[in-house]
């Protein structure tokens, strides 16, 4: 059934495929795949992420748990790209998985993984979309879902998590305090904990994106791709995809992938950067996708940035909400604030000459704008 076994990125401590524990019990390091026989990027003929099942670390015999995630759109943004300084900008649009953000490629994959392993209730925390994402994949694999979530989380991600059946314990004091609660019922035995921040099996979910951009773009990917990050899942396992295809010789470079966060939560860019971040009592951002003071991908995330010669910029609460209104009112696409944390970032990337003019630059519109608090018109 497994073709694999896991392996902690920090310490190298090896582990069985059953290992119960999303991260390593010697370092608490996060978990990656370590193939037995290694992943192939060829697509096959499966919907969705599916067609690249052979990148996928499941036996082709297991039954998939899936709600028709992947295949999203590739479209130009030629307003938004003129308001930035790019006049070749592209978007693809991860909004339109099935629970409304790009967390769905990672649940496809872990939840296929879990049910597998016979799991019959999971614990996660989350902000909100990932917390959905998994309490969505659990009611179709029926297993029963407990989500820790900030108590400040969006009250429409709040009820959309409660809406597929999963239990929702808010907890006081921000992200890192949800995570905290979750690990400590994992302890007390209540459940599975299926941490999507550290789940090695969600971060191999996301490299169907790379996968994807490869095949619509012909194998002519883009010079850069700029992420919002939080934990930093859709960055790695972009990079882990691309990796994959030039290792194969089917791909002759790596495009520069660009890590853009809120400047009041930006641990990534202060550590890019050689400086430090601390969180500050009470400081917070609109942008909760990305309000992650901890991110449990960081080292992996600096990694890719450096091996790809991208670059790592924190962008100011009111270019959040400015950019959420030009690509509603210039595009028609309405995103959630995280998701306009990135084109913040491509405006700024712009400016500072990092990506020229003629360079192609793609950002994945992470989330739906009616998942967070929606800005007056």
């Amino acid at each position: 059934m497994w073709n694999l076994h896991l392996v902690c990125h920090a310490c190298g401590q090896e582990f069985p495929p059953t290992h119960r524990a999303p991260f390593c019990t010697t370092c608490q390091g996060p978990l990656d795949i370590l193939y037995h026989t290694p992943p192939r990027s060829q697509a096959g003929e499966g919907p969705g992420i599916w067609r690249w099942r052979n990148a996928f670390p499941l036996a082709p015999d297991l039954p998939p748990v899936s709600l028709g995630e992947g295949n999203t759109p590739l479209i130009p943004l030629e307003r938004a790209g003129e308001a930035a300084g790019c006049s070749r900008l592209w978007a693809k649009l991860e909004y339109l998985n099935p629970t409304g953000s790009f967390k769905d490629r990672g649940s496809a994959l872990l939840l296929s993984a879990l049910k597998a392993l016979g799991v019959q209730r999971l614990i996660e925390d989350s902000s909100g979309n990932a917390g959905a994402s998994l309490s969505a994949y659990c009611a179709r694999a029926g297993i029963q879902a407990v989500v820790f979530v900030p108590d400040t989380a969006p009250r429409a991600k709040v009820r959309q998590i409660q809406v597929y059946g999963a239990q929702v314990r808010l907890v006081p004091g921000g992200r890192q305090a949800a995570a905290l609660e979750a690990r400590r019922a994992w302890e007390r035995g209540e459940g599975a904990y299926a941490s999507h921040a550290f789940s090695p099996f969600f971060l191999e979910g996301m490299k169907s994106f790379a996968l994807e951009v490869f095949a619509q773009t012909g194998g002519d990917v883009p010079e850069h791709i700029v992420f919002p990050v939080g934990n930093g899942s859709l960055l790695v396992g972009t990079w882990l995809g691309l990796l994959l295809l030039k290792q194969e010789g089917r791909l002759g470079r790596l495009p520069r992938l660009h890590a853009v966060q809120a400047r009041r939560v930006c641990p990534i860019v202060a550590e890019w950067q050689g400086g430090e971040w601390k969180p500050r009592p009470g400081v917070r951002t609109i942008a909760g996708g990305v309000a992650v003071s901890q991110p449990a991908r960081r080292a992996q995330v600096l990694q890719a940035l450096w091996e790809t010669g991208g670059q790592a910029v924190a962008v100011d609460e009111v270019d959040i909400r400015a950019w959420q209104k030009v690509l509603a009112q210039g595009e028609g696409i309405f995103c959630e604030p995280t998701s306009a944390v990135a084109f913040a970032g491509v405006a700024l990337l712009c400016a500072g000459g990092v990506i020229r003019p003629g360079e192609r630059v793609l950002v994945p519109v992470t989330g739906f704008g009616l998942k967070d608090r929606v800005p007056r018109g």
